[in-house]
């Protein structure tokens, strides 16, 4: 059984796994999830497709996204695409159990697991590139 620390951790480990990424409208290169963080907004709330259908072990999974304005207005997503399926529905068994225990909905612990990634993500020291000299 997964830990509310493993889901956050394997979330924001695939989330990280979308950068380097560009807005599709004026080009701007978000390098790392941070920067993306510090440099849009959210849109409304992150929405669980597959949870909020009880569908817990889809064949093929709709996914969830959360949407974010860049800078230029132009809104930008981030998503479970490509997360492997056997990860996906370990999540989402996870997912299930706690909003029975948190009487939450999939959407409310979404939001919470996306405001605890901005938060870890936000309060970590920047990470400088270094560049190796001989």
């Amino acid at each position: 059984m997964m830990s509310e620390a493993d889901v956050v951790t394997a979330m924001r480990k695939h989330l990280e796994g979308h950068f380097p990424m560009s807005c599709q409208v004026c080009q701007h290169r978000y390098a790392t999830l941070r920067e993306y963080l510090l440099q849009t907004e959210h849109q409304g709330d992150a929405i669980p497709f597959d949870a909020e259908q009880s569908n817990w072990q889809p064949l093929r999974p709709i996914g969830t996204v959360t949407l974010s304005n860049c800078r230029c207005g132009n809104t930008m997503a981030l998503s479970s695409e490509g997360m492997p399926l056997a990860r996906l529905w370990q999540l989402l068994n996870w997912a299930r159990i706690e909003t029975q225990k948190r009487q939450q909905t999939p959407r409310e612990l979404l939001n919470y697991l996306r405001e605890e990634i901005c938060t870890q993500v936000l309060s970590e020291p920047v990470q400088k590139e270094t560049s190796l000299r001989r």
